[in-house]
């Protein structure tokens, strides 16, 4: 059942503050497939797939496929799919990152994704992610950690020693990008060993005669999801590229009540290309969709089924910003709270056409869900999704959808309060429509 617009928002923001990195959105997507009444599934085990069982797979820890059996065969009725991604742009913690300067233990991080480095200056951070440990030195174990308070900070240089800071200032992500977390034993007489991370991680998660092995740590902005302005208009967030998206598509695989086989895939790696063993230009959806064709007595061929289906690939798009209107084509200028957008671009960076984006309007318009179009102005470029990807993997037709914000790739984003509950009333509308009656077309 859909939830009114505070509910569903509340929702969204405990996702988003309880998810720093896409392991932990995966976990946290899994309580709320498993409350559902989904069971989880392993890609190790042979599968017995009835009509109406509700299943998740995951791969990696990072990247989560849902999927409901529905009654119709797959090669007539086709699989109507969801897709987002959990990653975001941040900064990742090195293998070695120890560095001792000036009196201070440092970090040394990498850039993940095309992140926008100016805002993580001056920010509490926080650090969490996934290690990997020898249990009382027998047994190869893997755990989520997430400090869950300030532990971390990258301060500004002061303007009286850099006078042009507030002109054309360029960051270089190995010098300045060198985050500060505490004072250097050595240099302060505190007792203990030299510091070391690995033992820091174990002291506080794991137990004294586990060793941690290795470790995929990222540093995150510790301030929580707040509703925000003047008539509480705006979600003010980490992350919503793109768990913003994996939160309402989760949410409409729930509250859909169809007959129809419907799957939303969330992949991890999107913001670095997508060429992993669980990214979009991996097998993972192709695999899973394999699997699903090979129910019962009714298998069908995958080049059937895929002819039949479509995807909606739902990754946020750029709002309008008020100082910076000229960067967009003028006829192409989303709003906050406008409703989703649909993206469109000749070049294939999104993979909407003609056709799939007039049966997604269709559907906006059954649920009164309104609904806007981004195309990029011709002398500048535009960011990709999974949507062309998947769509050439698979042979499938699809689009691109997103809602619109503001400060995209910053430790810090800005969407609309109404957006999020309208597209997912979208999605839901779409999983319990068959996909024959979403594509079908009078040719004249």
């Amino acid at each position: 059942m859909l939830q009114d617009k505070e509910t569903f928002n509340d929702g969204l923001a405990k996702f988003l503050d309880a998810s720093p990195t896409p392991f932990h959105a995966v976990s946290e997507m899994s309580n709320l497939l498993k409350d559902a009444g989904f069971s989880e599934l392993s890609e190790s085990d042979d599968w017995s797939l009835v009509v109406g069982g509700k299943h998740f797979v995951t791969r990696n820890e990072s990247s989560l496929i849902a999927f409901i059996v529905g009654a119709e065969p797959l090669n007539r009725s086709g699989i109507k799919m969801v897709g987002a991604h959990t990653d975001s742009p941040c900064l990742m913690v090195k293998p070695q990152p120890e560095i001792n300067k000036q009196g201070f233990i440092q970090l040394g991080v990498e850039v993940y994704g095309g992140a926008l480095l100016h805002p993580w200056f001056d920010r509490d951070l926080s650090m969490a992610g996934r290690v990997v440990y020898h249990e009382n030195g027998k047994w190869l174990k893997q755990t989520l950690v997430d400090f869950k308070r300030p532990v971390a900070l990258i301060p500004s240089l002061a303007i009286h020693l850099d006078r042009d800071a507030n002109k054309d200032h360029s960051v270089n992500p190995q010098n300045d990008i060198v985050p500060i977390l505490m004072h250097s034993h050595e240099n302060h007489g505190a007792s203990g060993k030299k510091f070391d991370f690995r033992r820091l991680l174990r002291d506080e998660f794991l137990s004294e005669k586990d060793e941690v092995l290795d470790y995929e740590i990222c540093l995150y902005d510790a301030q929580p999801a707040a509703i925000i302005g003047l008539n509480n208009e705006f979600i003010s967030s980490a992350r919503l590229d793109n768990l913003l998206s994996c939160y309402v598509a989760t949410q409409s695989i729930i509250n859909a009540d169809t007959s129809q086989t419907c799957l939303m895939v969330c992949n991890d790696h999107e913001e670095v290309g997508s060429i992993s063993a669980c990214g979009a230009d991996g097998p993972f959806l192709e695999t899973i969709t394999l699997r699903l064709c090979d129910i019962g007595s009714s298998k069908s061929s995958m080049s059937r089924v895929v002819s039949s289906s479509l995807m909606i690939s739902c990754d946020n798009a750029h709002a309008t910003h008020p100082n910076f209107a000229l960067k967009h084509d003028p006829g192409h200028m989303p709003k906050l709270n406008g409703g989703p957008v649909i993206k469109v671009n000749v070049k294939q960076r999104y993979s909407t056409n003609s056709l799939t984006s007039s049966m997604f309007k269709r559907i906006c318009s059954d649920v009164g869900v309104p609904f806007q179009s981004f195309v990029s102005r011709n002398d500048m470029g535009c960011g990709s999704t999974i949507g062309p990807i998947t769509s050439a993997r698979l042979g499938i037709q699809s689009l691109d959808v997103g809602i619109p914000q503001l400060a995209m790739h910053s430790c810090r984003e800005i969407a609309g309060v109404d957006d999020p509950l309208r597209l997912s009333k979208a999605l839901t509308m779409f999983f319990e429509e068959s996909v024959s009656d979403i594509n079908k077309v009078t040719e004249v």
